[in-house]
């Protein structure tokens, strides 16, 4: 009897010590603090993937299109209340901003303000200044689809996390002023997330991150304006001629559009305009060479007032109209 009582009190107390163990290892232990975590594919990585491509590109000029940025909205329930309207939509006006940023910082495009063009009108009347519009290529029209936020986590004896995780998805299209043709469409998500874990009520604590939101949409519209810039890249690349006087030819676009001397550009005829009888709509023929130039000196300090002074390599550019040319680089020096 006496035997079987002190293998009990000696079973109790070792299972006493295994527990405390336990406890003490528990508390030992504490989540790492919060991370902040990118998309799927990090910023860091996507800029020196973009740097490896520009690398292994040649060089040529990049001519920059004229773009406006027209109706750009938020088309999900986020955001939306009764007391809001169409008019008031804050988030849409974020992807706005985003997307003219974009554009801008891609070094592509001419980006002109269509959304708060009332604003700058408005200002104009104040110092009576007339707005002089300038019209663009294309026109890009989207919106947001897809938002929202969820909580993921998992609890268990003594542990427990939480993860919050915020995803959008922005739409696209590219529009022919010329036409109303929309000739390109694209889409563009992002996804950003944050982790905290705590063991026995102790680790790290976060609230509510409301910038997730903005990561994640950030990240939407870099992938969208990509795509977009990817896809105008392959378009053909002109200009065109702004006089031809003394044996010497101006053509719009200069340093800060890529151009410098030395590169030949080829002079062709504009194509004449068919109506296609099964799409009802025009088509421009393909032009012929009459010339090859190459290019001098640039001048003008501003994207908008640059061009370049070419000479004449071959052909002939005489019975021409400089209205009826158009000017195409041809990847090269001479």
């Amino acid at each position: 009897m006496t035997k079987t009582l002190f293998r009990i009190k000696h079973a109790s107390s070792a299972t006493i010590v295994a527990l405390t163990g336990i406890v003490f290892s528990g508390c030992a232990t504490q989540a790492p603090p919060v991370v902040q975590k990118e998309a799927p594919q990090p910023i860091a990585a996507q800029k020196a993937a973009q740097k490896a491509m520009v690398a292994q590109v040649p060089v040529v000029p990049a001519l920059k299109r004229k773009i406006a940025l027209g109706r750009i909205t938020n088309e999900t329930n986020y955001g939306r209340s009764l007391l809001r309207d169409k008019h008031d939509d804050p988030l849409g006006k974020q992807v706005t901003d985003l997307m003219s940023k974009a554009l801008t910082e891609s070094g592509a495009y001419l980006v002109f303000e269509r959304p708060d063009i009332t604003r700058i009108q408005a200002e104009g009347k104040l110092t009576d200044t007339k707005l002089n519009l300038i019209g663009v290529d294309v026109l890009l029209i989207g919106s947001l689809t897809e938002f929202g936020r969820k909580t993921q986590g998992e609890t268990g004896f003594a542990s427990a996390t939480k993860k919050q995780v915020a995803f959008a998805k922005v739409d696209v299209r590219v529009v022919d002023v010329n036409t109303g043709h929309a000739f390109f469409a694209t889409s563009g998500a992002g996804e950003a997330s944050s982790e905290t874990g705590s063991t026995f009520g102790f680790g790290s604590q976060a609230a509510y991150d409301g910038t997730l939101n903005d990561a994640a949409i950030s990240q939407a519209v870099s992938e969208a304006i990509h795509r977009l810039s990817t896809e105008m890249s392959s378009r053909p690349w002109q200009t065109y001629i702004l006089r031809i006087d003394a044996g010497q030819v101006f053509i719009g676009g200069g340093r800060s559009q890529g151009i410098k001397p030395g590169m030949l550009f080829s002079v062709q005829t504009q194509g004449d305009k068919v109506k296609s009888a099964q799409t009802g709509a025009e088509i421009t023929l393909p032009g012929r060479v009459v010339a090859q130039i190459r290019v001098d000196s640039t001048f003008g300090d501003t994207e908008l007032n640059e061009g370049s002074i070419a000479s004449l390599v071959s052909g002939t550019l005489g019975n021409q109209r400089a209205e009826q040319l158009v000017v195409r680089f041809e990847g090269g020096k001479q």
